[in-house]
């Protein structure tokens, strides 16, 4: 039998993936600041610091907004069943994450700013992506994510002045100076 479901369906559907996804979404970031090493850490407290750099409490009420947007915009499309760019979209989503989680981990836990660099240019690439096949699901989706890529595209730029005010300043520099930290995953 084929019948759509009604709209009570379908909004009690995405909320169900949205009370499961968002929390989820923001336990990740969580996680992944918290093991990937903070800005309170002695070699990130050593780093010359961009003109545009915020005032720190900022990350962590930005980051929570952001990744419930995130969560909430990534049930929309998992509740899209009717959507046949859902897959892709999906399948875009998680690597994009992935990507986004490791960022941390890089930065602050390698202390490896020019590779963070390189990770951060790759997500940009890949939100742009999943931010497009989200509109083709869902133009609400897609436009919960817009915050997002605005974000990072400013997470970027720090990323590069950061990596231009302290030439030499990753992990294997600091290493000798017996001030770094390394964390194995």
């Amino acid at each position: 039998m084929n019948r759509l479901a009604s709209p009570g369906q379908l909004r009690a559907s995405m909320i169900r993936w949205a009370l499961f996804i968002v929390p989820s979404v923001m336990l990740l970031g969580f996680l992944s600041g918290q093991l990937g090493g903070t800005a309170q850490s002695q070699w990130f407290q050593s780093l010359a610091k961009p003109g545009i750099y915020p005032p720190p409490a900022t990350f962590g009420i930005v980051w929570s907004i952001l990744y419930a947007m995130m969560g909430f915009a990534f049930a929309i499309v998992c509740a899209a069943w009717g959507s046949t760019a859902r897959r892709w979209a999906i399948v875009a989503f998680i690597v994009h994450l992935a990507v986004n989680l490791a960022w941390s981990p890089v930065f602050f836990g390698k202390q490896d700013i020019q590779l963070a660099f390189t990770v951060i240019l790759v997500l940009d690439v890949l939100a742009i992506i999943t931010i497009m096949l989200f509109f083709r699901v869902r133009k609400l989706a897609g436009l919960l994510m817009l915050p997002y890529l605005a974000w990072i595209i400013f997470a970027t730029a720090l990323n590069w002045q950061f990596l231009q005010l302290n030439p030499g300043t990753d992990q294997a520099e600091a290493v000798e100076d017996g001030a770094a930290q390394s964390y194995e995953f």
